[in-house]
């Protein structure tokens, strides 16, 4: 299929390095079209009609490529600041350890400091594998590919049967 935009988006086309999607003119290109044959315009709606599904396709894929891309670069500042957060926790936990090292030797505080953050890995882990557990597979999505399949599948066999001239019953 031939690449090309509308002229109006031409110069946006090639200045902002989206691709161009193919277009449909609203006006015809010639005056021959008023001495057509109806198979003739009936050939070049069918024509158009595939073009613009297809230059439809086109601008979807092209908007939903668009916007990953900004999805994906703005779930990197997430991660930044995932990141920046966990590291950040050592200091929390080490502060910790010295604010309970004030009223208990310092071996004991830290000992605390660690038990609770074993707790607390525990605990997190205990709830992602419950999570993990109740994952199911497609079971509606799996069913209906089936049932397309068969469906395609006892039409072509009618469709044999058919040309064949048998009529058995199934």
């Amino acid at each position: 299929m031939r690449r090309v935009s509308s002229p109006k988006n031409l110069s946006e086309d090639s200045a902002g390095g989206a691709p161009a999607v193919p277009y449909l003119p609203l006006s015809p290109d010639d005056a021959t079209a008023q001495d057509a044959s109806i198979g003739s315009l009936v050939k070049d709606a069918a024509q158009q009609v595939s073009t613009l599904v297809r230059a439809e396709v086109e601008l979807i894929k092209a908007e939903a490529v668009g916007e990953a891309k900004k999805a994906f670069r703005g779930s990197l500042f997430f991660v930044l600041a995932g990141v920046i957060g966990l590291y950040s926790s050592f200091f929390f936990f080490f502060f910790l350890g010295e604010l309970i090292a004030e009223w208990l030797p310092r071996w004991a505080a830290f000992g605390i400091v660690f038990l609770l953050m074993l707790v607390t890995a525990g605990l997190a882990a205990y709830a992602g594998l419950r999570k993990w557990r109740r994952v199911r597979k497609p079971q509606r999505s799996i069913d209906s590919l089936k049932d397309t399949a068969d469906v395609l599948r006892h039409r072509g066999t009618r469709a044999e049967e058919e040309t064949t001239g048998s009529s058995t019953a199934r």
